[in-house]
């Protein structure tokens, strides 16, 4: 099925006003509301999916602690991270939620491979690995036949935090990034790659960036 996916530059956004904005999007959206990404940085904030367990926060400080409705344990965003949220119509699309983490990350490993890296996924453990260290992380909330939430990719962002949780709830797991591993680290050419891979992966023939930093309805 062929399809139109419009993208959204928002800059360095507050988590929590995103997620309502996810939420809301999600809560009113009909049969004829378009698909879009939603592409953004956070200010430093740890986030707890559903199943998240507080034990794997261990000294999280300074930095605020919110619980959130993605799937997943414990993670971190915070600036020089790109994030892409997804807002799709998955019933629309015939995708289940199997395949919209494996086409998503499908789109990571390429265009990883397009930046000269070997990077592979795990049985399991959602997310994207370079040398055995986690440079992508997946979560996905689904209401309706319809996602939101996304995917987080670590640019040139300070790595300190992570030292102060069991990233996705796996003690002693390493985290890289583009810029340890010579990769690009210009965070509007990262996002426009990736943009380009992920529109490929989930079959839309047409990507349209809207001229608006707004979100819906804000």
């Amino acid at each position: 099925m062929s399809a139109e996916l419009f993208a959204r530059q928002l800059g360095c956004r507050d988590y929590t006003t995103v997620w309502q904005s996810m939420q809301a999007y999600t809560g009113q959206r009909d049969r004829n509301s378009q698909d879009e990404v939603w592409l953004l940085e956070h200010p430093p904030v740890f986030t707890l999916g559903l199943a998240g367990k507080r034990e794997h926060l261990l000294i999280p400080g300074d930095i605020p602690v919110i619980m959130t409705d993605r799937g997943g344990q414990v993670t971190y965003h915070g600036p020089d991270q790109l994030v892409i949220y997804l807002l799709l119509d998955l019933k629309r699309r015939g995708l289940g939620v199997r395949e919209l983490v494996s086409r998503t990350e499908t789109g990571v490993l390429h265009l990883l491979q397009e930046y000269g890296l070997e990077a592979t996924t795990r049985s399991g453990a959602p997310g994207v690995y370079v040398e055995d260290k986690k440079i992508a992380s997946l979560g996905f909330r689904v209401r309706r036949g319809c996602c939101y939430h996304g995917i987080s990719l670590n640019v040139a962002m300070d790595l300190e935090p992570f030292g102060r949780i069991n990233p996705c709830g796996y003690a002693g797991l390493e985290i890289t990034h583009l810029e340890l591993l010579n990769g690009p680290t210009d965070m509007e050419q990262v996002a426009t790659d990736l943009l380009a891979h992920l529109t490929q992966q989930l079959h839309y023939d047409k990507l349209t960036t809207l001229k608006t930093d707004r979100l819906p309805d804000s």
